[in-house]
């Protein structure tokens, strides 16, 4: 009896065509002798859906062709079940996958989704919410507001909202930060919420980022002018200046004086003045091109 493989397709994300890659996968699921289930996520029960595909063909693997967003959906559907998840990069900037250094080709990623070891990364709960990669409040937040809601996508929508965004910054804004380190007061331009260490884009912002650590980093940013914000883009995190500040804990708090624009895992969430924060140790399993 064959095996069945669950393949989640978000249809719509990264404004891409997803067709090649889905008979590209039912070739390579065919060729390795397994039965391949396909479902289209529609916006509308999905997480039951899945729930409920599993329940029926209780698959060896659930891959993923999506970006963070539906990578997250399908971890929570999933969190009582112990499944591999592997990943097709669909998104507009596929954050996770650049974080988990995937190779870029339909072919290898299908080889590492069916067949790699895995890795059990952790999942940061914010007020709730659980985000699996990079959320932030404040600047980049804003930028994916207007990403959102305007009509190009991937890296150059980005990029032209980065510009148009930092044309329109708003005042900074002031964060109290506690937990178990001494408690932080300062204005802030942006504060990352972090398990990992790049954005899609490949921007780090979290040089010293693990997945599977029991920790996330705080990385808040005083200040986002042209010297600081040139050597983020370029790769040059400036941890050692004293407009960035990083943190590496398992909890926080963080209010604002007024309300901030925040994202979770390049999802737009409106504005927060407290974000309630802790780790969430080893909640997915994800294959992975090696074990670091």
């Amino acid at each position: 009896m064959k095996k069945n493989i669950l393949l989640v397709v978000n249809p719509i994300s990264g404004d891409v065509d997803k067709l090649e890659l889905i008979d590209a996968t039912t070739i390579f699921a065919g060729n390795q002798n397994l039965n391949l289930v396909i479902y289209n996520t529609s916006g509308t029960s999905d997480i039951e859906n899945i729930k409920a595909l599993y329940n029926t063909y209780l698959p060896e693997r659930i891959i993923v062709a999506g970006g963070d967003g539906t990578i997250k959906m399908v971890a929570e559907a999933m969190e009582t079940h112990d499944v591999v998840i592997g990943i097709l990069p669909a998104g507009s900037a596929n954050g996770l996958a650049v974080d988990l250094n995937l190779p870029t080709t339909t072919e290898e990623n299908l080889e590492i989704a069916f067949l790699n070891d895995y890795m059990e990364i952790d999942m940061i709960s914010i007020n709730g919410k659980k985000s699996i990669h990079l959320s932030d409040l404040g600047v980049n937040a804003e930028l994916i507001k207007n990403y959102e809601s305007g009509s190009i996508r991937g890296k150059w929508g980005y990029a032209l909202q980065t510009v148009s965004t930092l044309i329109d910054l708003d005042d900074p804004f002031i964060a109290t930060i506690t937990g178990d380190f001494p408690t932080i007061e300062c204005e802030a331009r942006m504060i990352v919420i972090a398990n990992s260490q790049k954005y899609g884009t490949g921007v780090s912002i979290n040089p010293n980022g693990v997945m599977d650590d029991g920790k996330f980093e705080l990385v808040i940013l005083k200040n986002m002018d042209l010297l600081v914000l040139g050597k983020i883009i370029t790769g040059n995190m400036p941890v050692d200046n004293i407009d960035v500040e990083i943190i590496s804990t398992n909890k926080a708090v963080v209010t604002t004086n007024i309300p901030v624009s925040f994202q979770i895992d390049g999802e737009y969430c409106g504005k927060e003045t407290k974000l309630d924060i802790h780790i969430l140790p080893k909640q997915m399993k994800v294959a992975v091109s090696k074990i670091k």
